[in-house]
Order: C-alpha cells, then sequence, then structure tokens
C-alpha cells in the first residue's frame, strides 16, 4: 500500500483510537469501515481470535503481505484463560504493527461479549465503554443463551452504551454445532426489533451448525455448516443492512470456505487454527482441525512449541482432570503464557512464520 492510500486509512481512524494511541501510525479503523468494504466487495474478513500475541503478529505479517485488511479479536472467556486480555491486545497490535513498519489496515474485535444475565448486562455497560477507550473498535454482544425476548433487549440495552462509530455485531441462536439451527423468523424478529430501537448491527451471528473448538472425527463428528439456511436469513435480513458473520470456522474445507460470500457472509471467526499452530498439533491439511488419534492430540516435533514444553502442558491438563482431546487444552495459554512468550526465537519464529503461511 502506498503512502498516500494508507494515510487515507488513518484519517478514518475513530477517536477513540487517536486519542487512546495519540502516537502511533497503525491504521486501526472501525469495523464498521471494513464492514463497508466487505460488502461492496462481496469479500469475506477474517477474524482471528488471539489467544497469544505471537499469532496477531503473524496474521498482521500475512495481512500486510497480501495487502488485505484483518480482524484481530478476543472473547470475554478468552480474556479470562489466556495471556491475552482487553487491555493489552491493542498495545500488542499496535507494538506489532509499527515492527513492521505499518501499513496494514485492522479492527479490533470483542468477541462473544456474553451476557447471560441482568448482573451481566449492568456490568457490560461499564466494562465495554472501558475496553472501547483503550482502543477497540468493534463488540459482538452475545446474549443469544436467553430467550429471544431477553436477548433482543440485553443486546439493545448494551448496543446503546456502544458509540456509533463502533462496529456492532449481534447473536441469535447459541452456537452448538449440527442439528442446532437458527431460523429467518427468528433472525428477522431480532434484527427488526434492534432497529426499531435505533440500533444498526453491521453483523448478526446465527447458529448455522458449525461449533467453536475441534470436530472429533474419532467419534464420527464433523464440519456442517448449512449454507442453504445462512443464506435464507442472509436475503431476510438484507433489508436491514445486515450480514452475516460465520463463527466456528476452524476445520471446515477452505472450498467449502470459499463459497461462503455466496450466501451473505461477508466475516468469517477463525480461533482454534492458531491456537493448534502454537501448540505445533497435528492438522488435518486441507481445513486445519487437529488430529486425535487414541483420544489424544497429535504433537509434532518440528512444529510449533517444543515437545518438552508440550509434555508439561499434558502433565498440567491431567492434573486437571482434562481428557487429551479436550477443547479445554485453550485454559493452558495463561499459565504457560510467560514461559511460551519467553521461548528461543527458533520456536518463536516457527510459530510466527507457520500462522503467516495459513
Amino acid at each position: 500500500m502506498n503512502e498516500r492510500g494508507y494515510g487515507r486509512f488513518l484519517d478514518l481512524r475513530p477517536l477513540n483510537v487517536t486519542r487512546a494511541l495519540p502516537r502511533s501510525r497503525c491504521a486501526l479503523v472501525s469495523m464498521r469501515d471494513i464492514a463497508a468494504v466487505a460488502v461492496e466487495e462481496n469479500a469475506i474478513v477474517m477474524a482471528a481470535n488471539i489467544r497469544n500475541p505471537l499469532s496477531a503478529l503473524g496474521i498482521l505479517r500475512a495481512a500486510r503481505e497480501v495487502d488485505s485488511f484483518v480482524v484481530l479479536e478476543l472473547a470475554k472467556s478468552e480474556a479470562t484463560y489466556t495471556g491475552v486480555n482487553f487491555r493489552n491486545l491493542p498495545w500488542f497490535a499496535m507494538q506489532y504493527s509499527s515492527l513492521l513498519c505499518d501499513g496494514m489496515v485492522y479492527a479490533l474485535h470483542m468477541d462473544h461479549y456474553a451476557i447471560k444475565s441482568s448482573a451481566d448486562r449492568d456490568e457490560s455497560i461499564v466494562t465495554v465503554p472501558a475496553a472501547i477507550s483503550m482502543g477497540w473498535t468493534s463488540v459482538a454482544v452475545d446474549a443469544s443463551h436467553n430467550h429471544d425476548y431477553e436477548n433482543l433487549i440485553f443486546t439493545r440495552d448494551l448496543a446503546m452504551h456502544i458509540p456509533q462509530y463502533i462496529g456492532l455485531e449481534v447473536e441469535v441462536g447459541e452456537i452448538k454445532g449440527a442439528g442446532v439451527i437458527t431460523t429467518v423468523e427468528e433472525a428477522e424478529y431480532f434484527i427488526g426489533g434492534l432497529n426499531s430501537w435505533g440500533v444498526f448491527p453491521d453483523f448478526l451471528a446465527i447458529s448455522n451448525g458449525s461449533k467453536h473448538g475441534t470436530y472429533d472425527s474419532s467419534k464420527g463428528e464433523g464440519e456442517g455448516i448449512d449454507l442453504s439456511r445462512t443464506g435464507e436469513i442472509a436475503d431476510a435480513i438484507s433489508k436491514y443492512g445486515c450480514v452475516i458473520a460465520q463463527h466456528g470456522i476452524s476445520g471446515t474445507p477452505l472450498d467449502k470456505v470459499g463459497h461462503f460470500k455466496e450466501y451473505g457472509i461477508n466475516k468469517g471467526n477463525v480461533g482454534t487454527l492458531w491456537q493448534n499452530i502454537l501448540f505445533g498439533l497435528e492438522m488435518d491439511p486441507v481445513s486445519g482441525n487437529a488430529v486425535i488419534e487414541n483420544g489424544s492430540y497429535v504433537k509434532r516435533a518440528d512444529k510449533g512449541i517444543p515437545a518438552d514444553l508440550w509434555e508439561e502442558i499434558v502433565a498440567w491438563a491431567d492434573c486437571m482432570d482434562f481428557p487429551r482431546n479436550s477443547g479445554n487444552y485453550k485454559k493452558a495459554n495463561l499459565p504457560f503464557h510467560h514461559r511460551i512468550m519467553g521461548l528461543p526465537e527458533k520456536y518463536r519464529n516457527r510459530i510466527i512464520d507457520e500462522t503467516e503461511a495459513w
């Protein structure tokens, strides 16, 4: 990207960013702007869940190489079990952007900000604006665990405390995997209801057969995203200026991902893949799904963290009574954060390089 073009993106930075990062030349823009471009160009923006800062560096490096915008995101729950949080990810991203001499355009997205009760709602109207003041440029309000009416009201209440220049994603239908599918009527009720209160989301996340984490093929699990229903919902909510955000892409064949934009999907979340790379797990080369053999993840000695550190993680997980193919291995990110960040350069570089390659 030439300097003139990059300067235009710097001018697009929202006020919360220029105030939080006053001396930075990072092009941290609102998700609203990225969403508008994605829809206009019929493209899909990748949103990468960052459970370790090394993943962010590899992803930003790739974005710069291919001259594409990207979204770095962190779920509310991830901030409790990783070394990444709503305070430090803006700083990490700014530092990595500077390290790479800037040149890439990105947004910071608060993913799955869960509201399961009125107490959660009351807390969120304080904590979310506080995070926005640190440089976050998009929020996913997730009250999908509640019944439709409570979901609508809780989502409305928090959205009204988010500046309108900040990107907004909402969710209807809790994401649980195959067989749990959001209906067109649920989506129209939800987005139409929010619009009636003056709340206009950029993205809607739905339950369409995907899941978070790893598909265990040894148990017959497989990717099952229902693109037909997704397209029906996308058509129904297009009149509200809202498009689909696809969650749970890790483990989905890339050829299928390539067709997402034909079904109204303009944002795709990828999280577990980056953790698989970090840990150096054996993966399906097409989907990135972690391979499970004899009830355990398979560690590659030539990938990711060193084998002896992986053995320590396995021993820790055993002490926690986590099965050796458990999604709870994600909780190792926090207790082993400093060990991973302090690894010799050759290990950090191979993690960053493979992240960029994917």
